[in-house]
Formats: structure tokens, sequence, C-alpha cells
């Protein structure tokens, strides 16, 4: 359903959706970017029972962020977004889902970090979980979409990958995880931006049906950890037709836990 912004002319036109089975209600801008499944993946990464800080990074309309505090009752959820009109759609989403007292925003540009945004709330060291689904396109590469805010929040340039992982290292509390969706091409770059800043990574590929190359992977690693990394079997998506794997299912709408 298109929904306008009542009193707030200066944000896009939005759209009311549902994730997490209805557990969930995304206003999210109608030619935006538009959060799906790889954001419900990335936020299942996170176990249920988690007590500590988690922290959305390039959050968006803070679909994951809000589906982790969803799933994870006892947790507290900071999101981090650069384009104010993004954040003030993801703080109405917050108050809309009713999580205003242990879910909030902050509006800072992560690839060029500075003092105001760490005064506010992100303290170095501080966050149990860190969480990343970064823009999978390279402005330098293919055509960018003439929506200023979809460009911005499809495509970066390839060398802030190793910007953001910084950031999120900068951010994790020691023993701490950080956790990233990407394109399954990104592999090798994402591996090279965790290099002496976390170990023990475990790698999950997701596959949209079963035979198939992966086409996502989900990166997890240990900030400080020297423990060898593990590739695990890879989750498919699909099975016949369009229809959800009974494993896909349990995660897209009764909030399982990705086993990463």
């Amino acid at each position: 359903m298109v929904e306008p912004n009542a009193g707030t002319s200066w944000l896009p036109e939005v759209t009311d959706d549902v994730f997490l089975g209805g557990g969930v209600r995304i206003r999210q801008p109608i030619n935006g970017y538009r959060a799906g499944l790889d954001a419900v993946m990335l936020a299942a990464c996170v176990p249920p029972d988690e007590q500590g800080s988690v922290l959305d990074c390039g959050a968006g309309v803070g679909t994951v962020g809000l589906c982790v505090a969803w799933r994870c009752p006892g947790a507290q959820v900071v999101m981090v977004e650069r384009e104010p009109a993004l954040a003030a759609i993801a703080e109405g989403n917050i108050n809309a889902n009713g999580f205003g007292d242990r879910a909030s925003v902050v509006a800072a540009d992560i690839t060029a970090f500075g003092g105001a945004a760490e005064a506010a709330m992100l303290r170095p060291d501080r966050f149990a979980t860190v969480l990343a689904n970064p823009p999978y396109h390279d402005t330098h590469t293919g055509t960018l979409s003439a929506a200023g805010l979809k460009a911005a929040s499809h495509a970066m340039p390839a060398n802030q990958l190793d910007a953001w992982v910084r950031f999120m290292a900068r951010m994790c509390a020691p023993g701490g995880r950080a956790v990233m969706i990407h394109k399954a091409e990104a592999l090798p770059r994402i591996l090279l931006a965790f290099e002496n800043r976390f170990g023990g990574l475990t790698i999950l590929p997701l596959h949209p049906r079963q035979g198939t190359a992966a086409h996502r992977v989900i990166v997890a690693g240990k900030k400080a950890s020297r423990a060898p990394m593990v590739l695990l079997n890879g989750l498919v998506m699909h099975g016949d037709g369009n229809a959800f794997t009974d494993e896909a299912e349990a995660i897209l709408r009764a909030g399982a836990t990705l086993p990463i």
C-alpha cells in the first residue's frame, strides 16, 4: 500500500510492507532501495537470546535492525544511516513498531566517521554484534539509477568496502561478532577486508535453488579471534516453482535463526 508522509513533504512517497510474517511493518520509499530477503537473512544471524547492543550499519529505513528487535527482545539496537530522509523514515518505523525503548537511529556516514556521531551513540568497542548489508554495486561499473536515494543505496566505490569493515571493527566489542551479507562475487574483497580485524570466519553461501551457484554469501567473524575459517553447507532458498524451502520459510516468516 502506498502512503504519503503527512507533514514531511521532503520525504519520499512510501509503501507499507510486512516482514517476518507480519511481525514487523516497514515503510520504505516506493522508488528507492527496497529491502527484502537479504535484510531478514542478515537479522537472522543474531541469536534470539542476545542481551547486548547490536549495530546495523547503513540501516536504510531500518529493516535489519527492526527484524533484530522483533526476534531478540533483550537486545538494544542502534541503526546508523547517512541519508537524512531514510534515517527519518527509520525513526518513524521504530515508533510504529513499538520499539522506541530499545532501538534508535544515528544519522552519520560510516565512511567519513567524525566526532559528532561518536559523541552521540557510536562509541568504539561497544557492540556485541555489528551487522552490514552494504551497497552491492560498484559506482564505476554499469548505469546508476537516476533516483538519488536509490543510486546511493545500491552502489558505492568498490574500495569503500574496506572502510565499512574498518568501521565495523571499531564499533565491535572485544570478542564481539561482525556479520555481512553481500553478493557471492564479492567474497574475495570481504575476506581481504576482514583479514587482521576478524578471525574465526564462518561463511554461509545462499543458493537460489538446489544445484545453482550461490548468489549471496553471509560472512561472520569474531573480533581479534585466531580460530580457523569454516565454510558451511549452503542454504537453498527456493524449492519447486517459487516456493521457499522449509528452512528458508522458517527464517523469513517465523524468525528462525541462521546457523552461523
